[in-house]
Formats: structure tokens, C-alpha cells, sequence
């Protein structure tokens, strides 16, 4: 090999890394299809929900429908619509004809493609025929369901709660994490471990002291026991910042008090530009868990219903309509339509604040 060669090779290496052997390929594309048959796995509830909300109840009714939206085939002759048939005829062949009189042994079929040809005669029962599908999604659902469940007033409901809940839950925890990731007190470590402790304390523990309590202050019937408990902060999303601000150099704190700064001026014009990240992961997380939250809204707001969120009123919806399964279905991918956007919007701002990365000094 000359040297000009090996010079050529060496760049190659350079750029594009050893080559792969064909056992790491192979492990490789093995990895790769084990993780997108998990995907698919997962994503399949919401394929289902979004193909069944716009089924029809004809479709719903057929146990051997095909799995889209679809309405059986029809053919209008004259100004009257024919149902169409899959029919076997004499020399073996199969078409599709309508149905224009159908009787027990003998009926009357019209060919959709020549009508000018005639009615056709066909001996046999035509109940047992079976009948072209043709890709019909009906749309109406939705509007059905928007007027059917009074969605504009829930969902008025449910943005109000879930967004004044993360107003309430980044401002409190965002203070509570800024004192334990840059203050020094006495206590500050058995105090950080205490609130730690609260994350694996069961809900069902406080439930009923919490609603004593809120009963009997009177707050039972509104909105208050569920937004004011969020300006409190909470372990997990303190826990979540505090590692964060603890990889933010310090040297940016002490730059700013030495030109005089305050801690509250430090912490919103040093600390929370670098912070925004994980902000962002804890507004999407409580945004969601507001958006998505069912047994808080039940318990405070029975017999209010001028004041419940969507995930109530979508439970009583499908007790009502547990029958039709495309109105289920419709109201669920309407309630998912605002978080699953949240989350495509800012799925790279969220990432990055989950995985807790530092700043480079």
C-alpha cells in the first residue's frame, strides 16, 4: 500500500469510525426491532382508540368488519341506494352486485358497473352473502360527542385547574429547591430527607385527614383543595430541581452578589435561565398529572357539576354511553389532544431536563 493510500485510509477511519462487523450489525438491527415492537406495543391502545372513534354503529355491530372505518358498499340506481353483495355466479366468478329485490330462495341483483344491463337473477339465500367495506370515517363523532358531553365548559374546567396547578407547583417548588441547593442552615439535610420520606407515604393515609380538614374549613365544593395544596411544593418536583440547581457553578452566585444582587435577584437572573429545562420537565409534569387527575376532582366536587374537569365528566359520559364504544373512544382522543401536543412541542426541551445535565463553566 502506498503512502498515499494509507493517507486515504487513515481519513476514512477518521471520519466514519472502525467498521462494523457483521455480528454488531446483526445485534444492532435485533436491537432496533426488539425496541420499535415495544413502541408499537405500547402505542397500540391509542391506534385502537383513534381507528374506533370513527367507526359507525353498523360497524360496530359486524363482528367481521374490517379493522378501518368503514360503511358496507352501496349503489344508487334511479334515486334509490342498493346494499352491494359479494355474489358467486354460474361460471365461478365472483362480483359485486346491489341488491334490488332480495327474496328467500330467488332474488334480483342490478350490476353496478353496466346497469344498463338489467336485473340479474340469482338463486340462493342472499343473507348469506357477505358485503364489500369501502372506507367511510365518520367524522360526526366528534361533534356529537363535543355537544353530547358539554366539552367546551369541562374543558374550560380542566385547562383552568391544571394550568393555575402548575403556576402554583414551579413557583413553590422552585423556591423550596433554591433553599436546599444553595443555602447552609442547621438542619437542612435531615429536613431534605424528611420531605423525601413524604414521596413514599401512600395517598390513601391522608386522604381522609385532608378531607376532614378541607370540610371543615368549608372548602369542599370548590376549586380551593385542589389548587392550593400546589403553591406548597411537593418532594418529587423539589427533588427534581434541587438536582439540577446543584450542578449550576456556584461561581455564577458569588460573581452576582459581588455586584450586589439579592438571593430572589440571583435566582431569577443567574439561576432560572439555566434552569429552564428542567422548569419545563416539572410544568409538563403537573400540567399532566393536573390534566389527567380524577379521584381529587370526584371526591371535593360531587354535585358541582359547573365545576368538574374532563376526566369526570368523560367517566360519566362512558357510563352513559357504555353501549356506543365510537363515543367512548372519540371523548378519550379529544381529552388526549392537549397533552400529547404539550409534550411534541417541548419533547426536547423536557428530555434534556430529565436527564439532569450540568452547564459548562
Amino acid at each position: 500500500m502506498t503512502a498515499r493510500s494509507e493517507t486515504i485510509a487513515v481519513a476514512r477511519v477518521g471520519r466514519t469510525g472502525s467498521p462494523r462487523n457483521p455480528a454488531e450489525l446483526t445485534r444492532t438491527a435485533l436491537l432496533t426491532t426488539a425496541f420499535v415492537a415495544i413502541l408499537l406495543a405500547f402505542l397500540m391502545p391509542l391506534f385502537y382508540s383513534a381507528i374506533t372513534s370513527l367507526k359507525s354503529p353498523t360497524q360496530i355491530s359486524q363482528p367481521n368488519s374490517p379493522i378501518l372505518p368503514s360503511d358496507p358498499a352501496t349503489f344508487t340506481w334511479n334515486g334509490v341506494s342498493y346494499d352491494v353483495y359479494y355474489v358467486p355466479l354460474p361460471d365461478g366468478t365472483t362480483r359485486e352486485l346491489a341488491l334490488v329485490t332480495p327474496g328467500r330462495k330467488q332474488s334480483e341483483f342490478i350490476d353496478p358497473s353496466n346497469p344498463e344491463q338489467g336485473l340479474i337473477s340469482w338463486q340462493g339465500s342472499w343473507r348469506v352473502l357477505d358485503q364489500p367495506w369501502q372506507l367511510a370515517p365518520n367524522w360526526d363523532n366528534y361533534a356529537e360527542v363535543w355537544g353530547l358531553i358539554d366539552f367546551p365548559l369541562l374543558l374550560r374546567n380542566t385547562i383552568l385547574l391544571a394550568l393555575i396547578s402548575t403556576i402554583g407547583t414551579v413557583l413553590s417548588c422552585t423556591l423550596v429547591a433554591y433553599g436546599f441547593a444553595r443555602f447552609r442552615f442547621p438542619g437542612r439535610g435531615f429536613l431534605f430527607t424528611l420531605l423525601l420520606a413524604t414521596i413514599f407515604l401512600p395517598g390513601a393515609v391522608t386522604l381522609i385527614p385532608t378531607y376532614t380538614i378541607f370540610n371543615k374549613i368549608g372548602w369542599v365544593g370548590t376549586w380551593l383543595p385542589l389548587l392550593v395544596p400546589a403553591f406548597f411544593a411537593n418532594a418529587y418536583d423539589v427533588f427534581l430541581l434541587r438536582q439540577y440547581l446543584l450542578t449550576i457553578p456556584r461561581d455564577l452566585d458569588e460573581a452576582a452578589m459581588i455586584d450586589g444582587a439579592s438571593s430572589l435577584r440571583i435566582l431569577r437572573s443567574v439561576v432560572l435561565p439555566q434552569a429552564w429545562p428542567v422548569i419545563v420537565a416539572v410544568s409538563i409534569f403537573t400540567f399532566v398529572y393536573s390534566w389527567n387527575d380524577y379521584f381529587a376532582p370526584l371526591i371535593y366536587l360531587a354535585g358541582h357539576d359547573d365545576l368538574l374537569p374532563l376526566q369526570v365528566g368523560l367517566a360519566r359520559f362512558n357510563g352513559i354511553y357504555y353501549q356506543n364504544p365510537a363515543f367512548i373512544q372519540a371523548g378519550n382522543i379529544m381529552t388526549l389532544v392537549i397533552p400529547v401536543a404539550l409534550f411534541v412541542l417541548f419533547q426536547r426541551v423536557f428530555i434534556r431536563g430529565i436527564v439532569i445535565s450540568g452547564v459548562e463553566k
